[in-house]
């Protein structure tokens, strides 16, 4: 419920949801008070300071109120302090039933005596002592030790003085005592064990796996600095809060308390460095400053000494939070300027952050009494995991999106690619025409100024009717392939002319009536060079078949222009094809020559013919 109420934050509460959430715990951190009158609540004892054996000193003794908080009644004292109070096996509780003695703090060790017989001991008694501040107690009384009336129970305290440790939890002190059945004073021990060590264990482990997985992002994504010091901090939290539940630590007090305070040094730097990581900010000053921190607090430490310890551990906390705070509200006022969609989400957490010192330090002075649940232990943490659950929010977002940017420009450079391939082909195809073009009016300069002239010669030269008439139509011949090898367009009207002009006149010595006609109006088109002499090659052709095949002695050509098309119609009153020709036109005539012509230029060339009915030639090209 606490982790998910902390999930619920870090998404972006509002300050007034978390402060229900912070009630909730101070709720739950209140003490248990059971209405079971079979439980007997001692809170008075003598005490005296003593290291002998239960009773010595017992003359000396002084009457003490319990919970003894040794920081108030005996400042500056470290060692041993004996309690003895006496109590009556309480009435209406079955005389079979197990009796127990619960207690609900004692620091540091202790043992019990019962009727002065050692009944529980928590551990080492001297240097390294066994710890057992976090721990409350639930010690069993044997039936056989337990007396009706006036049983005397001792119990021998050793603890430390709050001058010589950095928390004033870790001060000598013996809470109130309760005796009575074991399973009436179980569930408040069961309570009391899991708020101050099991969830504090449980809540560390869960920071240890985040910081491991942050720490792993922050080495995958190093732009992303900010989660390599984030998982560092929860690193150094988790291994801080060893101290809290390992009782049998290694060495003495004075040296466990040393270096356990040290270690806040390095554990501000990260949260301090993670938040200007965050806000994109980075300060030499602040690093060497931090850095610098890191010798001067351990050097102020073993300068004060161990007699010392709480007052410049407490100055030190004072500075240490107020760097926090500090570098959050920085961050804050970046974030509202910068990234105003983290600002509400972080300002909740790092001021539950900054109230939770407060409290702390507050407790630490004896200002507010300590709650039942420890604050920055459990709390504190709990804010820590709803930080990384944002972090960890806000990455995935921007992992998403960065996926999405890689997505749409690795589509982008396909597309940009593609068009590169395709510059590339039509380029190369403009190379190759161009290369095409230029080779092909080298052809066209040399059919012209070396085969021309020759045939010219020979046009002019040859006594030969023949041979000259064959010399002229091979020039005719060449210059119309030298007009297709230039590739310059010419006017469609003007194409006609030339055609109109050369069919009559062939017709015309054939001794053949020609009827062209074509259309009126003007004519803008052009037609390509190459679609002018196929033209010519295919009415050339049509036109030699109507005078040496047809017999005819009449011949219509006619000429439609459209949109995107023109047509040529050529049309005999001859014989027209014999039948043991029929259905086999491609194969003379030049019919087949003259439709592979037309499908070269898109366009087609039909033939209709019967015996005695003529013959009809329809081209259709387009434009």
């Amino acid at each position: 419920m606490v982790i998910r109420l902390a999930f619920a934050a870090a998404a972006g509460l509002r300050a007034w949801r978390w402060a229900l959430v912070l009630a909730g715990l101070w709720t739950l951190a209140l003490p248990v008070r059971c209405a079971d009158n079979t439980v007997v609540l001692i809170d008075k004892a003598l005490a005296v300071q003593s290291a002998g054996d239960p009773g010595a000193g017992t003359q000396l003794a002084l009457p003490v109120r319990l919970p003894d908080d040794w920081a108030l009644t005996r400042p500056r004292y470290q060692g041993s302090v004996w309690y003895r109070t006496s109590f009556d096996r309480p009435a209406g509780v079955d005389p079979h039933e197990l009796m127990a003695l619960y207690i609900e703090r004692v620091c540091s060790n202790f043992e019990v005596y019962l009727n002065g017989q050692r009944l529980h001991s928590g551990g080492r008694m001297s240097e390294p002592v066994t710890r057992n501040c976090q721990y409350p107690q639930l010690i069993s009384l044997p039936g056989a030790l337990l007396q009706a009336r006036g049983n005397l129970l001792d119990l021998q305290v050793q603890g430390h003085a709050l001058q010589r440790v950095a928390s004033h939890q870790r001060a000598g002190g013996l809470s109130a005592l309760k005796i009575g059945p074991r399973a009436a004073l179980a569930p408040e021990y069961g309570a009391r064990l899991f708020w101050n060590v099991t969830a504090v264990q449980l809540v560390n482990v869960v920071l240890a796996v985040l910081g491991c997985v942050m720490i792993g992002l922050g080495l995958m994504k190093r732009r992303e600095a900010y989660l390599g010091y984030f998982g560092w901090l929860l690193l150094a939290w988790s291994l801080l809060s060893v101290r809290l539940w390992w009782r049998d630590l290694p060495w003495d007090t004075g040296v466990m308390e040393f270096l356990f305070c040290t270690g806040f040094a390095p554990l501000v730097a990260l949260a301090v460095q993670f938040l200007l990581s965050y806000a994109d900010l980075r300060s030499r000053l602040i690093e060497n400053a931090l850095a610098v921190q890191w010798v001067l607090l351990p050097a102020t430490l073993l300068l004060a000494g161990p007699g010392r310890l709480f007052l410049m551990a407490s100055l030190w906390y004072a500075l240490l939070a107020a760097e926090v705070v500090a570098a959050s509200v920085l961050y804050l006022s970046i974030a509202w300027r910068r990234k105003r969609q983290d600002f509400w989400p972080m300002a909740v957490l790092l001021g539950a952050v900054a109230t939770i010192l407060g409290l702390e330090i507050a407790v630490q002075h004896a200002v507010i009494a300590p709650p039942g649940v420890p604050l920055l232990n459990l709390v504190l943490p709990l804010l820590l995991i709803g930080m990384a659950a944002r972090l960890l929010q806000v990455f995935a977002r921007a992992l998403r999106a960065a996926e999405d940017g890689r997505m749409n420009l690795e589509g982008r450079v396909q597309e940009i690619t593609a068009e590169i391939e395709r510059n590339f082909a039509q380029l190369a195809e403009l190379r190759v025409e161009q290369v095409t073009e230029k080779e092909r009016k080298r052809i066209a300069a040399d059919l012209h100024d070396d085969l021309g002239a020759k045939l010219l010669t020979i046009v002019h030269t040859s006594e030969s009717e023949r041979i000259s008439s064959l010399a002229r139509e091979a020039l005719e011949e060449m210059r119309l392939s030298v007009r297709g090898l230039t590739g310059k367009p010419m006017r469609l009207a003007d194409a006609l002319a030339d055609w109109r002009a050369e069919t009559v006149s062939r017709l015309g010595q054939a001794n053949i009536e020609a009827d062209w006609r074509g259309p009126t109006d003007e004519i803008e088109h052009l037609l390509p060079a190459r679609g002018f002499v196929q033209t010519t090659r295919i009415l050339r052709e049509a036109v030699s078949n109507v005078i040496k095949h047809s017999g005819a002695s009449h011949c219509k050509v006619r000429c439609t222009i459209s949109e995107r098309e023109f047509g040529l119609t050529l049309q005999d009153n001859g014989k027209g094809i014999p039948m043991e020709l029929d259905g086999r036109l491609d194969r003379g005539h030049g019919m087949s020559s003259m439709k592979h012509r037309a499908k070269q230029m898109q366009g087609q060339c039909l033939v209709e013919s019967g015996p005695g009915y003529g013959t009809v030639i329809r081209l259709t090209l387009p434009l």
